[in-house]
């Protein structure tokens, strides 16, 4: 498992308070109990916390699946600025 997917995994496991939970690329929100409109935005806050990055909300609204979310994470990692991006 590559380091970005064990690290979002390891946020969902907290989220979610599903301790043995395991995602996949292709996991969505209808896959994962609890996962609702109020724990999306704690997860994807601390994704971003972690990751020390800053998604824009249409970057958010665009997420259909873990997959989507290892990716947009990529993304904003090989910007040269991250912080000003």
């Amino acid at each position: 498992m590559d380091p970005i997917h064990q690290t979002i995994q390891d946020i969902a496991r907290r989220v979610f308070e599903s301790p043995d939970l395991v995602l996949t690329d292709e996991t969505t929100a209808n896959d994962v109990d609890k996962w609702d409109s109020l724990t999306h935005i704690t997860f994807i806050v601390e994704v971003e916390k972690r990751f020390g990055l800053k998604f824009r909300n249409a970057e958010i609204a665009r997420l259909q699946c873990i997959g989507d979310l290892k990716r947009l994470v990529e993304k904003h990692q090989a910007r040269p600025n991250r912080a000003s991006a």
